[in-house]
Protein backbone atom coordinates (compact mmCIF):
# COMPACT_ATOMS: atom_id res chain seq x y z
CA UNK A 1 0.00 0.00 0.00
CA UNK A 2 1.37 3.24 -1.09
CA UNK A 3 2.37 5.48 2.04
CA UNK A 4 2.28 9.48 2.96
CA UNK A 5 3.64 11.46 5.05
CA UNK A 6 5.75 9.12 7.09
CA UNK A 7 3.81 5.92 7.55
CA UNK A 8 0.24 6.73 7.06
CA UNK A 9 -1.51 4.90 4.48
CA UNK A 10 -3.82 5.72 1.48
CA UNK A 11 -6.58 4.95 3.78
CA UNK A 12 -5.58 7.58 6.32
CA UNK A 13 -5.38 10.35 4.02
CA UNK A 14 -8.76 9.47 2.15
CA UNK A 15 -10.74 12.62 2.15
CA UNK A 16 -14.92 11.38 2.70
CA UNK A 17 -15.28 13.50 -0.96
CA UNK A 18 -12.45 12.93 -3.15
CA UNK A 19 -10.58 15.94 -4.49
CA UNK A 20 -7.91 16.49 -6.68
CA UNK A 21 -5.08 18.39 -5.34
CA UNK A 22 -3.02 20.95 -6.99
CA UNK A 23 -0.98 22.14 -3.88
CA UNK A 24 2.68 20.60 -3.58
CA UNK A 25 1.74 20.49 0.10
CA UNK A 26 1.50 17.45 1.75
CA UNK A 27 -2.13 15.85 2.66
CA UNK A 28 -1.88 17.11 6.40
CA UNK A 29 -0.57 20.58 5.92
CA UNK A 30 -3.72 20.87 3.60
CA UNK A 31 -5.89 19.99 7.02
CA UNK A 32 -3.79 22.45 8.91
CA UNK A 33 -4.74 25.44 6.62
CA UNK A 34 -7.97 24.64 6.22
CA UNK A 35 -8.45 24.85 9.81
CA UNK A 36 -6.47 27.86 9.98
CA UNK A 37 -8.48 29.44 7.47
CA UNK A 38 -11.55 28.23 9.16
CA UNK A 39 -14.25 30.75 10.78
CA UNK A 40 -14.56 28.95 13.54
CA UNK A 41 -11.08 29.30 14.23
CA UNK A 42 -11.55 33.18 14.55
CA UNK A 43 -14.42 32.87 16.47
CA UNK A 44 -12.00 31.27 19.17
CA UNK A 45 -10.33 34.61 19.83
CA UNK A 46 -14.08 36.35 21.15
CA UNK A 47 -14.71 33.26 23.16
CA UNK A 48 -14.10 31.99 27.14
CA UNK A 49 -10.97 30.05 28.11
CA UNK A 50 -11.22 30.21 31.88
CA UNK A 51 -11.70 34.12 32.28
CA UNK A 52 -13.81 36.27 29.82
CA UNK A 53 -11.79 37.30 26.74
CA UNK A 54 -12.47 40.98 27.29
CA UNK A 55 -11.40 40.83 31.05
CA UNK A 56 -7.78 41.47 30.88
CA UNK A 57 -5.27 41.57 27.58
CA UNK A 58 -3.19 39.46 29.04
CA UNK A 59 -5.29 36.95 29.95
CA UNK A 60 -5.92 34.22 27.83
CA UNK A 61 -8.74 33.21 25.24
CA UNK A 62 -9.92 30.65 23.77
CA UNK A 63 -7.86 31.15 20.37
CA UNK A 64 -4.26 31.99 22.61
CA UNK A 65 -5.02 28.55 24.13
CA UNK A 66 -5.97 26.86 21.25
CA UNK A 67 -2.20 28.20 19.68
CA UNK A 68 -0.36 27.01 22.68
CA UNK A 69 -2.04 23.92 22.44
CA UNK A 70 -1.08 23.47 19.12
CA UNK A 71 2.67 24.23 19.66
CA UNK A 72 3.00 22.20 22.55
CA UNK A 73 1.35 19.01 20.60
CA UNK A 74 3.23 19.70 17.62
CA UNK A 75 6.80 19.58 19.48
CA UNK A 76 5.22 16.59 21.18
CA UNK A 77 4.84 15.26 17.82
CA UNK A 78 8.33 15.45 16.51
CA UNK A 79 9.84 13.75 19.46
CA UNK A 80 7.05 10.73 19.41
CA UNK A 81 7.19 10.19 15.40
CA UNK A 82 3.86 11.13 14.96
CA UNK A 83 2.85 13.66 11.88
CA UNK A 84 3.67 17.17 13.51
CA UNK A 85 1.40 18.80 10.72
CA UNK A 86 -1.39 16.02 12.09
CA UNK A 87 -1.00 16.70 15.20
CA UNK A 88 -1.10 20.50 15.19
CA UNK A 89 -4.11 20.45 12.71
CA UNK A 90 -6.13 18.29 15.59
CA UNK A 91 -4.60 20.58 18.44
CA UNK A 92 -5.85 23.59 16.18
CA UNK A 93 -9.15 21.87 16.13
CA UNK A 94 -9.64 20.40 19.35
CA UNK A 95 -11.86 23.59 20.68
CA UNK A 96 -13.87 25.00 17.87
CA UNK A 97 -17.78 23.60 18.81
CA UNK A 98 -17.22 25.23 22.07
CA UNK A 99 -19.75 27.85 22.69
CA UNK A 100 -19.84 30.77 23.94
CA UNK A 101 -18.88 31.40 27.63
CA UNK A 102 -16.82 27.91 27.93
CA UNK A 103 -17.97 24.85 29.65
CA UNK A 104 -20.34 26.95 31.00
CA UNK A 105 -21.96 27.48 27.96
CA UNK A 106 -21.41 23.84 27.30
CA UNK A 107 -23.80 23.07 30.20
CA UNK A 108 -26.15 25.27 29.47
CA UNK A 109 -26.64 24.57 25.76
CA UNK A 110 -26.50 20.39 27.12
CA UNK A 111 -29.36 21.51 28.97
CA UNK A 112 -31.88 23.15 26.31
CA UNK A 113 -30.92 20.45 24.04
CA UNK A 114 -31.33 17.46 26.66
CA UNK A 115 -34.54 16.02 24.88
CA UNK A 116 -32.53 15.62 21.46
CA UNK A 117 -29.38 14.05 22.61
CA UNK A 118 -27.66 17.21 24.37
CA UNK A 119 -24.88 18.84 23.51
CA UNK A 120 -20.93 18.42 23.83
CA UNK A 121 -18.36 21.00 22.59
CA UNK A 122 -16.36 17.76 21.26
CA UNK A 123 -19.27 16.59 19.37
CA UNK A 124 -19.67 19.78 18.18
CA UNK A 125 -16.69 20.35 17.07
CA UNK A 126 -17.08 17.06 15.08
CA UNK A 127 -20.30 18.54 13.41
CA UNK A 128 -18.67 21.45 12.64
CA UNK A 129 -15.82 20.16 10.69
CA UNK A 130 -18.20 17.91 9.09
CA UNK A 131 -20.91 20.02 7.53
CA UNK A 132 -21.11 23.34 9.82
CA UNK A 133 -17.98 24.65 8.33
CA UNK A 134 -18.15 25.84 4.58
CA UNK A 135 -15.53 24.41 2.09
CA UNK A 136 -16.95 21.67 0.53
CA UNK A 137 -20.25 19.75 -0.88
CA UNK A 138 -21.28 16.67 -2.10
CA UNK A 139 -22.98 15.62 -5.38
CA UNK A 140 -26.35 17.13 -3.75
CA UNK A 141 -25.13 19.76 -2.61
CA UNK A 142 -25.23 18.76 1.15
CA UNK A 143 -22.34 20.78 3.42
CA UNK A 144 -19.33 18.30 4.43
CA UNK A 145 -17.69 21.14 6.36
CA UNK A 146 -13.68 21.29 5.69
CA UNK A 147 -13.93 17.31 4.35
CA UNK A 148 -10.62 16.30 6.12
CA UNK A 149 -8.97 13.71 5.90
CA UNK A 150 -9.59 10.49 8.07
CA UNK A 151 -6.60 10.50 10.01
CA UNK A 152 -7.41 14.58 11.21
CA UNK A 153 -10.69 13.95 11.78
CA UNK A 154 -10.00 10.82 13.92
CA UNK A 155 -6.97 13.12 15.43
CA UNK A 156 -9.51 15.60 16.64
CA UNK A 157 -11.95 12.97 18.24
CA UNK A 158 -10.77 12.57 21.80
CA UNK A 159 -14.25 10.52 22.19
CA UNK A 160 -15.15 8.66 19.48
CA UNK A 161 -18.06 7.11 20.46
CA UNK A 162 -22.08 8.07 20.54
CA UNK A 163 -24.03 9.91 23.75
CA UNK A 164 -25.36 6.11 24.49
CA UNK A 165 -22.08 4.64 24.24
CA UNK A 166 -20.59 7.17 26.95
CA UNK A 167 -20.23 6.68 30.16
CA UNK A 168 -22.14 8.16 33.03
CA UNK A 169 -20.68 12.00 33.84
CA UNK A 170 -17.87 12.16 36.28
CA UNK A 171 -15.21 14.99 37.21
CA UNK A 172 -14.83 18.09 36.30
CA UNK A 173 -14.04 20.57 33.36
CA UNK A 174 -10.65 22.06 32.56
CA UNK A 175 -12.46 25.11 33.89
CA UNK A 176 -13.46 23.28 37.05
CA UNK A 177 -17.12 23.01 36.42
CA UNK A 178 -19.01 19.93 37.47
CA UNK A 179 -19.38 17.96 34.55
CA UNK A 180 -22.94 17.08 33.87
CA UNK A 181 -23.42 15.35 30.65
CA UNK A 182 -21.83 12.51 29.39
CA UNK A 183 -18.37 13.28 27.20
CA UNK A 184 -19.00 11.79 23.73
CA UNK A 185 -17.96 12.92 20.14
CA UNK A 186 -20.81 12.16 17.76
CA UNK A 187 -24.60 13.33 17.62
CA UNK A 188 -26.88 11.07 15.68
CA UNK A 189 -27.35 13.43 13.08
CA UNK A 190 -23.36 12.79 11.88
CA UNK A 191 -23.16 9.38 12.19
CA UNK A 192 -22.37 8.21 8.52
CA UNK A 193 -19.31 10.70 8.37
CA UNK A 194 -18.05 9.50 11.52
CA UNK A 195 -18.19 5.62 10.86
CA UNK A 196 -16.62 6.49 7.74
CA UNK A 197 -14.02 8.05 10.04
CA UNK A 198 -13.70 5.22 11.96
CA UNK A 199 -13.93 2.24 9.53
CA UNK A 200 -10.93 0.28 10.61
CA UNK A 201 -10.46 1.64 13.92
CA UNK A 202 -10.27 -1.32 16.78
CA UNK A 203 -13.45 -0.63 18.70
CA UNK A 204 -13.38 2.67 21.02
CA UNK A 205 -9.40 3.00 20.66
CA UNK A 206 -8.38 6.54 20.64
CA UNK A 207 -5.56 7.16 18.45
CA UNK A 208 -2.48 8.38 19.30
CA UNK A 209 -2.16 11.75 17.77
CA UNK A 210 -5.71 12.60 19.52
CA UNK A 211 -3.91 11.23 22.86
CA UNK A 212 -1.18 13.82 22.10
CA UNK A 213 -3.32 16.36 21.51
CA UNK A 214 -5.11 15.74 24.87
CA UNK A 215 -1.96 15.71 27.12
CA UNK A 216 -0.99 18.40 25.10
CA UNK A 217 -4.18 20.82 25.69
CA UNK A 218 -3.76 19.17 29.82
CA UNK A 219 -0.42 20.53 29.93
CA UNK A 220 -1.34 24.07 28.26
CA UNK A 221 -3.78 25.08 30.56
CA UNK A 222 -2.72 23.52 33.97
CA UNK A 223 0.37 25.61 33.56
CA UNK A 224 -1.09 28.52 31.53
CA UNK A 225 -4.51 28.66 34.16
CA UNK A 226 -0.99 29.39 36.80
CA UNK A 227 0.30 32.47 34.55
CA UNK A 228 -2.85 34.04 34.16
CA UNK A 229 -3.65 33.79 38.00
CA UNK A 230 -0.78 35.20 38.75
CA UNK A 231 -0.56 38.12 35.90
CA UNK A 232 -4.41 38.86 37.37
CA UNK A 233 -3.07 38.70 40.93
CA UNK A 234 -5.40 36.32 41.73
CA UNK A 235 -2.65 33.58 42.69
CA UNK A 236 0.75 34.20 44.74
CA UNK A 237 3.10 31.12 44.25
CA UNK A 238 5.19 32.86 46.95
CA UNK A 239 2.36 32.58 49.94
CA UNK A 240 1.33 28.64 49.44
CA UNK A 241 4.24 27.54 51.46
CA UNK A 242 3.35 30.14 54.60
CA UNK A 243 -0.09 28.93 55.27
CA UNK A 244 -0.19 24.74 55.32
CA UNK A 245 -4.13 25.31 55.76
CA UNK A 246 -4.56 26.99 52.65
CA UNK A 247 -2.51 23.98 50.89
CA UNK A 248 -4.56 21.47 52.18
CA UNK A 249 -7.80 23.32 51.29
CA UNK A 250 -5.95 23.33 47.78
CA UNK A 251 -5.24 19.24 48.09
CA UNK A 252 -9.27 19.20 48.66
CA UNK A 253 -9.80 20.67 45.57
CA UNK A 254 -7.60 18.66 43.72
CA UNK A 255 -8.89 15.51 44.76
CA UNK A 256 -12.34 16.64 44.69
CA UNK A 257 -12.09 18.08 41.25
CA UNK A 258 -9.24 15.95 39.45
CA UNK A 259 -7.72 13.64 41.44
CA UNK A 260 -9.56 11.91 44.10
CA UNK A 261 -7.18 8.66 44.27
CA UNK A 262 -4.50 11.06 45.57
CA UNK A 263 -3.30 11.69 49.05
CA UNK A 264 -2.38 14.77 51.10
CA UNK A 265 1.61 13.09 51.17
CA UNK A 266 0.97 12.36 47.57
CA UNK A 267 -0.02 15.75 46.30
CA UNK A 268 2.57 17.41 49.13
CA UNK A 269 5.57 15.75 47.31
CA UNK A 270 4.16 16.89 43.83
CA UNK A 271 4.22 20.38 44.89
CA UNK A 272 7.61 20.36 46.26
CA UNK A 273 8.78 18.62 43.23
CA UNK A 274 7.61 22.11 41.48
CA UNK A 275 8.42 24.81 43.54
CA UNK A 276 12.54 23.00 42.98
CA UNK A 277 11.86 23.41 39.42
CA UNK A 278 14.74 26.63 38.61
CA UNK A 279 12.07 29.29 38.07
CA UNK A 280 10.02 28.89 40.46
CA UNK A 281 9.48 32.36 42.12
CA UNK A 282 11.37 33.19 44.84
CA UNK A 283 9.80 37.07 45.38
CA UNK A 284 6.27 38.15 45.04
CA UNK A 285 5.10 38.98 41.70
CA UNK A 286 4.99 42.81 40.84
CA UNK A 287 4.49 43.06 37.25
CA UNK A 288 7.56 44.27 35.52
CA UNK A 289 9.30 43.34 32.49
CA UNK A 290 12.00 41.41 34.97
CA UNK A 291 9.11 39.55 36.74
CA UNK A 292 7.18 38.76 33.34
CA UNK A 293 10.26 37.66 31.93
CA UNK A 294 10.90 35.32 35.04
CA UNK A 295 6.97 33.91 34.39
CA UNK A 296 7.55 33.13 31.13
CA UNK A 297 10.40 31.06 31.82
CA UNK A 298 8.89 28.85 34.91
CA UNK A 299 5.89 28.87 32.46
CA UNK A 300 8.26 27.16 29.60
CA UNK A 301 10.12 25.09 31.84
CA UNK A 302 7.06 23.67 33.09
CA UNK A 303 5.79 23.14 30.07
CA UNK A 304 9.51 21.12 29.00
CA UNK A 305 9.18 18.82 32.13
CA UNK A 306 5.88 17.37 31.31
CA UNK A 307 6.82 16.23 28.01
CA UNK A 308 10.12 15.29 28.87
CA UNK A 309 8.88 13.19 31.30
CA UNK A 310 6.28 11.48 28.54
CA UNK A 311 9.21 11.28 26.17
CA UNK A 312 11.38 9.58 28.58
CA UNK A 313 8.35 7.10 29.42
CA UNK A 314 7.73 6.38 25.61
CA UNK A 315 11.72 5.22 25.84
CA UNK A 316 10.92 3.12 29.03
CA UNK A 317 8.41 1.26 27.32
CA UNK A 318 10.38 0.38 24.77
CA UNK A 319 7.70 1.97 22.02
CA UNK A 320 8.31 2.55 18.70
CA UNK A 321 10.10 5.55 17.74
CA UNK A 322 7.66 6.61 15.30
CA UNK A 323 4.29 6.32 16.51
CA UNK A 324 0.96 6.45 14.16
CA UNK A 325 -2.85 6.07 14.35
CA UNK A 326 -3.34 3.00 16.81
CA UNK A 327 0.69 1.80 17.46
CA UNK A 328 0.34 2.19 20.79
CA UNK A 329 -1.44 4.30 24.34
CA UNK A 330 0.69 6.88 25.40
CA UNK A 331 2.12 6.94 29.06
CA UNK A 332 1.96 9.48 31.21
CA UNK A 333 3.78 8.67 34.29
CA UNK A 334 2.37 8.89 37.68
CA UNK A 335 4.44 11.91 38.92
CA UNK A 336 3.54 13.59 36.10
CA UNK A 337 0.10 13.43 36.43
CA UNK A 338 0.00 14.64 40.48
CA UNK A 339 2.04 17.54 39.37
CA UNK A 340 -0.27 18.76 36.76
CA UNK A 341 -3.26 18.04 39.44
CA UNK A 342 -1.24 20.30 41.83
CA UNK A 343 -1.39 23.40 39.28
CA UNK A 344 -4.45 22.68 38.29
CA UNK A 345 -6.18 22.31 41.74
CA UNK A 346 -4.13 25.91 42.75
CA UNK A 347 -6.03 27.77 39.91
CA UNK A 348 -9.35 25.99 40.89
CA UNK A 349 -8.80 27.07 44.36
CA UNK A 350 -7.69 30.56 43.94
CA UNK A 351 -9.16 31.35 41.00
CA UNK A 352 -12.14 29.53 39.72
CA UNK A 353 -13.74 28.74 43.32
CA UNK A 354 -13.97 32.22 43.50
CA UNK A 355 -17.15 33.76 44.56
CA UNK A 356 -17.37 36.38 41.80
CA UNK A 357 -16.98 34.08 39.19
CA UNK A 358 -20.02 31.67 40.46
CA UNK A 359 -21.95 34.43 40.07
CA UNK A 360 -21.39 35.36 36.75
CA UNK A 361 -21.47 32.06 35.48
CA UNK A 362 -25.37 31.41 36.78
CA UNK A 363 -25.85 34.85 35.04
CA UNK A 364 -24.10 33.22 31.46
CA UNK A 365 -26.61 29.61 31.64
CA UNK A 366 -29.48 32.08 32.22
CA UNK A 367 -28.83 34.07 29.16
CA UNK A 368 -27.95 31.10 26.42
CA UNK A 369 -31.07 29.56 27.88
CA UNK A 370 -33.31 32.64 27.23
CA UNK A 371 -31.74 33.01 23.63
CA UNK A 372 -31.95 29.37 22.83
CA UNK A 373 -36.08 29.67 23.36
CA UNK A 374 -36.58 33.10 22.03
CA UNK A 375 -34.67 31.77 19.06
CA UNK A 376 -37.69 29.43 19.20
CA UNK A 377 -40.10 31.68 19.41
CA UNK A 378 -38.85 33.79 16.70
CA UNK A 379 -37.95 31.07 14.10
CA UNK A 380 -35.80 31.39 11.09
CA UNK A 381 -35.76 35.01 11.36
CA UNK A 382 -33.49 35.36 14.36
CA UNK A 383 -31.00 32.94 12.58
CA UNK A 384 -28.22 33.88 10.51
CA UNK A 385 -28.73 33.45 6.59
CA UNK A 386 -26.85 29.97 6.49
CA UNK A 387 -28.48 28.77 9.76
CA UNK A 388 -31.57 30.12 7.83
CA UNK A 389 -30.78 27.49 5.43
CA UNK A 390 -30.41 24.55 7.49
CA UNK A 391 -33.74 25.54 9.30
CA UNK A 392 -35.95 25.63 6.17
CA UNK A 393 -34.51 22.13 5.03
CA UNK A 394 -34.89 20.73 9.14
CA UNK A 395 -37.70 18.10 8.97
CA UNK A 396 -39.02 18.32 12.18
CA UNK A 397 -39.04 20.41 15.75
CA UNK A 398 -36.07 18.31 16.62
CA UNK A 399 -33.90 19.04 13.94
CA UNK A 400 -35.22 22.44 13.96
CA UNK A 401 -33.63 22.68 17.46
CA UNK A 402 -30.52 21.24 16.45
CA UNK A 403 -30.32 23.79 13.84
CA UNK A 404 -30.76 27.20 16.86
CA UNK A 405 -28.52 24.87 19.00
CA UNK A 406 -25.52 25.26 16.19
CA UNK A 407 -26.38 28.97 16.15
CA UNK A 408 -25.77 29.64 19.76
CA UNK A 409 -23.25 27.41 19.78
CA UNK A 410 -21.13 29.24 16.67
CA UNK A 411 -21.53 32.89 18.59
CA UNK A 412 -18.81 34.36 20.38
CA UNK A 413 -19.27 35.93 24.13
CA UNK A 414 -19.95 38.98 22.63
CA UNK A 415 -22.22 38.03 20.14
CA UNK A 416 -24.51 36.20 22.73
CA UNK A 417 -25.13 39.01 24.59
CA UNK A 418 -25.85 41.07 21.82
CA UNK A 419 -28.23 38.84 20.50
CA UNK A 420 -29.92 38.26 23.59
CA UNK A 421 -30.09 41.77 23.91
CA UNK A 422 -31.79 42.43 21.07
CA UNK A 423 -34.32 39.19 20.72
CA UNK A 424 -34.71 39.16 24.97
CA UNK A 425 -34.64 42.33 26.22
CA UNK A 426 -36.61 44.19 23.53
CA UNK A 427 -39.45 40.92 23.49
Amino acid sequence: MKQHDGSYADHDVERYVVEPSRSGRSTFERDRARIVHSAGLRRLAAKTQVVGPSSDDFIRNRLTHTLEVAQVGRDLAHALGCNPDLVEAACLAHDLGHPPFGHNGERALDEAARAIGGFEGNAQTFRLLTRLESKTADAEGRSLGLNLTRATLDAASKYPWTHDEAGPPAGRHGDGLLRSGRKFGVYDDDLDVFHWMRRGAPGRRVCVEAQVMDFADDVAYSVHDIEDGIAAGRIELTELSQYPDRLGAIWSTVRDWYLPALTDDQLTSAYERLTGVEGWPQTRYAGTRPHLAGLKTLTSRLINRFCAAVQQAVVDAGLATALTRYDADIPVPADTVAEIGVLKGIAAHLVMKADDRVFVHEQQRVLLAELVVAMQERGRGSLEPMFQADFDGARDDEHRLRVIIDQVASLTDPSAVDAHRRLVRTA
